[in-house]
């Protein structure tokens, strides 16, 4: 399970090989990772276990920082502070 504090960030940085770096607010970043999952064909096990795109979303930024969207592609993402 993540850190609790990661909840309380409302920014990540988002590395897209095919956009590049971005940061997105908390709600930009779950629909991005909602339109990853839904680009794939078929879904990593320990994802297609959790039911409901929303519910993946957030089984993902509890749980994870990458995602392999293709072989030898991956998109990562990471809680980050803006303000101190």
């Amino acid at each position: 399970m993540s850190d609790p504090l990661i909840r309380e960030l409302d920014h990540y940085v988002v590395l897209d090989p095919a956009v590049g770096e971005q940061i997105l607010s908390a709600a930009e970043t779950r629909h991005w990772l909602a339109e990853q999952l839904q680009r794939l064909k078929q879904l990593p096990a320990d994802i297609a276990a959790v039911e409901g795109l929303p519910q993946q979303v957030e089984w993902l930024i509890d749980t994870a920082c990458a995602l392999e969207i293709e072989p030898g592609l991956t998109v990562q993402w990471f809680a980050v502070r803006l303000e101190p």
